[in-house]
């Protein structure tokens, strides 16, 4: 039995490549075995708020201690933690905006990587708490980042690698659907490539 979170960022809505192929993929992956089970958090449709003076000041306070609106946005950075430790599968989709993820993927990361809860500071330094977990990342993108002239304008891959690095996960997969804007075969070609990358790991799951 595996617990699978699914996390949806793009602003596209049902336009989205990165929302159908990453949604398909979960479907998948929580079929192949039974008892499997999925939780989605679609963070376009509902965002979290982006951390703010309340936040910051919260995560210090104690619990007795916080504000109404500290104890309220505190409470979402805690609920999303809960459902990474509660995964044994995360897959994360997001559209590459401006070179780099969605900023609703980015506030999902600003609430999960918190001090003391997904991470701690000792004397050799952090440490990431998150363990055990397998990650996908499905990312889209117009044009093409992961070889060619464009490759140094990916932003999104070594962020995430650094960011879910630092919280102890490190056993990544990118499943890329780039190229997208080139015209009607490219867009197909990398659906359909991209598509068949998640049935092989459906299967291998």
């Amino acid at each position: 039995m595996s617990s699978i979170l699914l996390i949806t960022s793009s602003p596209r809505g049902e336009a989205s490549h990165s929302t159908r192929v990453a949604t398909e993929f979960a479907k998948k992956l929580a079929s192949a075995k039974l008892g499997n089970t999925l939780v989605t958090r679609d963070l376009a449709a509902n965002s979290l708020p982006h951390i703010d003076s309340d936040y910051t000041a919260g995560i210090y306070t104690p619990d007795e201690a916080r504000t109404a609106p500290q104890a309220k946005v505190v409470g979402v950075s805690d609920v999303v933690i809960d459902e990474v430790f509660a995964a044994d599968t995360i897959i994360l989709a997001t559209g590459m905006i401006n070179f780099n993820i969605s900023s609703t993927l980015k506030s999902w990361l600003d609430h999960v990587m918190r001090a003391g809860k997904t991470f701690s500071y000792g004397a050799e330094g952090p440490k990431g708490l998150v363990t055990g977990k397998k990650v996908y990342v499905v990312l889209a993108s117009g044009g093409v980042y992961s070889e060619g002239p464009a490759t140094p304008f990916d932003h999104a891959t070594p962020y995430l690698k650094t960011a879910l690095g630092f919280i102890g996960i490190t056993d990544l997969e990118f499943i890329r659907i780039e190229g997208v804007a080139m015209g009607p075969d490219a867009e197909a070609k990398a659906i359909s490539s991209a598509i068949e990358q998640t049935n092989g790991f459906a299967l291998a799951a």
